[in-house]
């Protein structure tokens, strides 16, 4: 019975399941990178300072190696005109093929650097423009090519400058998604610690790239054994947990980085009970609490970037065994999700099993929720959401089977507020998977409510459920649905409940 058991993400359990929930986050991943998020990230000057030259406009084609010698040579004449070759070679290095072309050249790299670290101002930003360009190289060679400039990347964190430590932090960021060589030359040289000095910085720009550099290390291979623990013994987590839940207050860009950074500490599982300690349940859920009564279905665009990662972070923390002492008892939570739910459903629907995944990790062991949900008569809102696709109708009817298990005064409730005839409907769909989790839904009601029985007989369902019997991984489930529905009201075999509902567990 996968359905009423907490899972670390929108419809675990099942091999098929786990299969759909990677295309979702796939899909996740397309609408981040619509959206900027990318795993790469350019800073680059915007269209007004590159009209001041019509010849510079437009992206260069890959040079000739004779030409990218030539640029190389005019940036190491010190001429007055150093700043415009620099800006020359940068817009050469927009090419992958110039980018490979020129850390190749001997002393290419080697001549950035030291006019990265040279005391002109404005020759230094330019070569760092340049080596931004190279850090975005989806070339590994390229990445590690770069690896004299890490200690000056952060060195250069401590500085007066905010648009030099943007350009360190997104430099440094592009740098350690492509190689491993160069994370391992960063972990020495104190990049933790380095970003957990900058992180009070009181600039929104210096944040949002400090965000992005930190969830680039915790989404390495080795972040589990190598930079979450360094991570977990500074003072990032608590300042992150405070720039996440002030994303409201203080824009929204370090927020959602932040929030991601804590979805991947999550998903680790080895820093869950110190992000306990730090409150990040009760924090976690009062910001989404405060973001349902902020947006509207007019006026919610750009919200959704925050609150998918919050979402996952609240549900996996609360997937623990760990989290279920820290659950929250606040129907403002169920509240919120519905309105999420409502104001999403259109524009940004992949919202919606991130969501109800955490709907059903707070309905699994916890009656609180259930009644709350009954109560408020929030129940219609989720019926209706049964027919919008095959992920979320699954969910759905998990969550109504986390409400049904409860026991005989549940299933009464949920028979009373007509959810019968929309499982009659649900049991025509073509679908295995959400007929086999609707076939557990109607035996919880059949076995905690006999009246269910009788009516769905009534309605004509057992003859549905008959078109079924054809189905292999549904037949044998069918059947006992069937003895059951077909049972005279109150018959012997309805009582014993806990030996019903064992042997149609194994079924599943």
């Amino acid at each position: 019975m996968w359905g009423r058991r907490r899972g670390a993400g929108p419809g675990g359990g099942a091999e098929e399941l786990r299969a759909r929930r990677r295309e979702r986050e796939a899909a996740l991943r397309k609408a981040r990178r619509e959206q900027q998020l990318v795993s790469k990230r350019l800073l680059r000057e915007d269209e007004a300072e590159r009209g001041q030259d019509g010849a510079e406009r437009a992206v260069l084609d890959p040079v000739l190696q004779g030409e990218v010698s030539e640029l190389l040579r005019g940036v190491q004449r010190g001429s007055e005109d150093r700043r415009g070759w620099l800006r020359r070679l940068r817009r050469a290095l927009q090419s992958k093929e110039t980018q490979q072309e020129f850390v190749r050249l001997d002393g290419a790299v080697r001549t950035l650097v030291g006019l990265f670290t040279c005391s002109l101002p404005d020759v230094q930003l330019e070569a760092a423009r340049c080596l931004h360009e190279l850090s975005h190289s989806s070339d590994a060679a390229v990445a590690e090519a770069c690896v004299p400039v890490t200690s000056y990347l952060l060195t250069y964190l401590s500085g007066h400058s905010v648009e030099l430590m943007e350009l360190c932090l997104y430099t440094l960021g592009n740098l350690v998604v492509e190689s491993e060589v160069v994370r391992k030359k960063l972990l020495p040289q104190g990049i933790i610690p380095v970003l957990a000095s900058c992180i009070q910085s009181p600039h929104e720009a210096v944040l949002e790239g400090l965000g992005y550099v930190l969830s680039q290390l915790l989404q390495a291979k080795e972040a589990p054994a190598e930079i979450i623990p360094l991570v977990l013994d500074s003072v990032l987590p608590q300042h992150m947990l405070r720039l996440v839940c002030s994303g409201l207050k203080c824009g929204t860009g370090a927020a959602v980085e932040f929030a991601w950074c804590l979805h991947y500490i999550v998903c680790s599982h080895t820093a869950n009970v110190e992000l306990m300690s730090l409150g990040a349940v009760p924090a976690l859920t009062s910001l989404l609490c405060d973001i349902a009564s902020e947006i509207s279905p007019s006026d919610s665009e750009g919200l959704e970037l925050l609150i998918c990662p919050v979402l996952r972070c609240l549900g996996n923390l609360l997937a623990e065994e760990t989290g279920r002492e820290a659950q929250p008892q606040d129907e403002r939570l169920l509240v919120a999700l519905f309105i999420i739910m409502h104001c999403y459903l259109q524009q940004h629907p992949f919202l919606i099993p991130e969501s109800l995944w955490l709907l059903n990790n707070l309905t699994a062991d916890e009656p609180f929720f259930c009644s709350a949900l009954l109560s408020m008569d929030l129940l219609p809102a989720l019926l209706q959401l049964l027919p919008h696709s095959q992920t979320v109708s699954t969910l759905v009817l998990t969550v109504l089977c986390n409400i049904a298990e409860k026991g005989p005064a549940y299933c009464q409730q949920l028979h009373q507020q007509a959810a019968l005839p929309l499982l009659l409907h649900v049991l025509v769909v073509p679908d295995p998977e959400v007929v086999g989790q609707c076939l557990e839904l109607l035996h919880l009601l059949f076995l905690h409510w006999p009246q269910v029985a009788a009516d769905f007989v009534k309605q004509g369902g057992h003859q549905t459920l008959e078109q079924h019997q054809s189905t292999p991984e549904l037949q044998e489930r069918v059947r006992v649905l069937l003895e059951m529905a077909l049972q005279p009201l109150g018959a012997p075999a309805f009582s014993s409940s806990s030996t019903a509902l064992s042997t149609f567990s194994q079924l599943t």
